[in-house]
Formats: C-alpha cells, structure tokens, sequence
C-alpha cells in the first residue's frame, strides 16, 4: 500500500563559467553519484538547459532536513563540490522546501 511522507527538497541552480561548463559537466555526475549512496538520499538528479549549456540544475530529495545537512558536511561533498565544481560557477543559488510524497 503506498503511504505518504515528509522530505525535505534542495533544488540548486549552477552556473559555469564559461570556460569551464565542460569541467562542471564532467564533476557533477561524479558528486550525484556519491550522493546517492547517503543514507538519507532519496533521489538526486542533475540536468542541463538546452538553451543555455553552461547552467545546470540539480533536484535533491533527502528524507529530511537533517539528511540534506549531512550531506553538505559529506566528504565527497567537500572534495567534489566546494573544493572542484563550486570555484568554477558564476553563480550557485540554493533553495530548500519541504514537500511531500507518496512511497509505493
């Protein structure tokens, strides 16, 4: 029987640099897929405009709020986005909601 629950939702917003989308493109599957593996993921997805190559937008479903803040305090997190993708952005904004959904 499906039943409802309560997540917590990040959608973020990259910008590459100009001279760099290919670099983000090539690091952003590596940080989805280490992502994945969290214990509280649970479901990270990553898409690129087709319009505009070098903006990028990641969907992260985490069971709580608490799971989303461990993951920003991750070591792949840290080595693969603040220390690789993030430096090569224009702009990275953020934004969290709280949703919910039904698990079948």
């Amino acid at each position: 029987m499906d039943r409802m629950t309560q997540h917590y939702i990040a959608v973020a917003t990259y910008t590459a640099k100009p001279d760099a989308t290919e670099q983000v493109a090539l690091l952003l599957p590596q940080l989805a897929a280490a992502s994945r593996a969290e214990e509280g993921n649970i479901s990270y997805s990553v898409a690129r405009d087709l319009e505009h190559p070098n903006v990028f937008t990641i969907v992260e479903v985490y069971q709580d709020a608490d799971a989303f803040t461990a993951h920003r305090e991750s070591a792949h997190f840290a080595s693969i986005g603040k220390m690789q993708i993030i430096p090569l952005l224009e702009s990275r904004v953020v934004v969290g909601y709280e949703g919910d959904g039904v698990i079948a």
